[in-house]
């Protein structure tokens, strides 16, 4: 039998507590990160009917595109703005709980904006909203940002108070308004079963929002491109979605961190192109086929005043709040004469819905294949990414034509339907892979 020394245990003490020491030293430099988590997305118009919901998403799809527009042109020179969505706009809510203790939150997810805000007390004026305000005095967490911080300076539209706090404020085109306190708090996205816990981000607690926001929402996430955004104040800086279809009652979902990777057999991978403002997500699209036949893209001068013939680097931007995908005028009028020419049916006006090409619905109805070609690959639409039922006679063509020439190419979220789409703000990159988001 072996007898252990006093030389030898304080050896072995002092090995073990080193060990100790530097395994600190890892943990500390390496903090533990939230694994990923992913949480459903409820239609705005969740309570109506399938062609309710498309019809109503139709007629927003028209004012956030102008919204967007007007954003971009003012941006032309050079000018910092703010970029918000108009309240109307957006497709999907997603539920955050901010505070501590936790409370709800239920805002619309937008890629077109970056600042998170909910409605807090007190509130001066406030629109009806379906769940409780945030009431920052009962929570052990929220902290005001002051003047100097660097959270107020990436605000466009920032206030200082008296007592050296800033404020921020978001007008929107049709009149409604937004305005409160920068603060902080920790917010938790996900469920008991699968969450992420994340201090210290930055969100407006609005003392005063009025105009035309829905009463089922308390707010807005931001998932833009911009530093204030939500996806921006992660340490993973990735987020992905897979939308099911309007005509589909299962839910959407959203996913942060590690379970944001798109990857596998068929993913198609497309680089982000920097432009300001920062908010919105550009791609270089270069083609779309109908079958066998190439339609090479032109882009939109607003968005590439250097562009070249054949369009040029960021020509696009992709969005999940706007409904139908926008394409410049001579482009859309080449890829409707294509889709048309391989189309023997009916065709039916539905203008009223802003859509140009419709035909009556049947069974044996046969749409050609359609392939969008985006730097770095193929993208392969099914029939459903390219026409969709809008009522139980018509089926409408979810292009359209982006009217005036400076207007901006938009790739909406109908043709994103049953894609696995990602996000990686750090690599720069959006991913594309097609899956039954039905199942996801």
């Amino acid at each position: 039998m072996a007898f252990v020394t006093n030389k030898s245990q304080s050896l072995f003490s002092a090995n073990f507590s080193f060990t100790i020491f530097l395994l600190l030293l890892v943990i500390l430099n390496n903090p533990l990160k939230p694994a990923g988590v992913t949480v459903d997305l409820i239609p705005r118009d969740a309570s109506k009917s399938h062609f309710e919901r498309l019809q109503n998403a139709l007629a927003r799809s028209a004012k956030r595109a102008s919204h967007i527009n007007s954003v971009l042109s003012n941006n032309l020179g050079g000018s910092k703005i703010q970029t918000q969505i108009i309240s109307a706009g957006g497709s999907y809510l997603m539920n955050v709980s901010i505070g501590t203790p936790p409370v709800t939150v239920l805002g619309i997810a937008d890629t077109g904006s970056d600042l998170v805000w909910t409605q807090c007390l007190p509130c001066t004026e406030c629109y009806k909203q379906d769940l409780p305000f945030f009431d920052p005095g009962k929570s052990s967490t929220y902290k005001k940002v002051s003047c100097n911080s660097k959270p107020c300076e990436e605000l466009i539209q920032a206030s200082c108070s008296s007592d050296g706090y800033c404020g921020y404020s978001s007008a929107y085109a049709d009149g409604s308004h937004t305005s409160g306190d920068l603060s902080t708090e920790t917010v938790i996205i996900g469920n008991n079963k699968n969450s992420g816990t994340f201090k210290n981000i930055a969100f407006g607690c609005a003392h005063d929002s009025a105009g035309t926001f829905v009463s089922s929402s308390s707010g807005l996430v931001g998932l833009g491109g911009g530093p204030l955004s939500l996806v921006s104040q992660l340490d993973e800086k990735k987020f992905s979605y897979c939308l099911v279809p309007f005509s589909s009652d299962s839910s959407s979902k959203i996913s942060f961190g590690s379970d944001a990777v798109v990857s596998g057999s068929g993913a198609v991978k497309t680089p982000l192109v920097s432009k300001s403002p920062e908010t919105f997500y550009y791609l270089t699209l270069e083609s779309i086929s109908v079958g066998n036949k190439k339609i090479m893209y032109k882009g939109s001068s607003i968005i590439a005043p250097d562009a070249t013939s054949d369009g040029s680097e960021g020509n696009i931007i992709i969005d999940s709040g706007t409904t139908l995908t926008y394409l410049p005028s001579e482009f859309y009028s080449a890829l409707e004469s294509e889709v048309e020419k391989a189309i023997s049916a009916k065709k039916v006006d539905r203008s009223n819905l802003g859509l140009s090409l419709c035909y009556a619905y049947s069974d044996d109805l046969k749409i050609p294949d359609l392939t969008v070609r985006f730097n770095g690959g193929d993208v392969k639409l099914s029939s459903s990414n390219s026409f969709v039922r809008v009522d139980e006679q018509t089926v409408c063509f979810i292009f359209t034509d982006a009217g005036s020439p400076t207007n901006i190419p938009i790739y909406g979220n109908l043709v994103q339907t049953n894609f696995l789409v990602g996000y990686d703000l750090d690599a720069g990159t959006v991913s594309f892979l097609p899956k039954d988001c039905t199942k996801a």
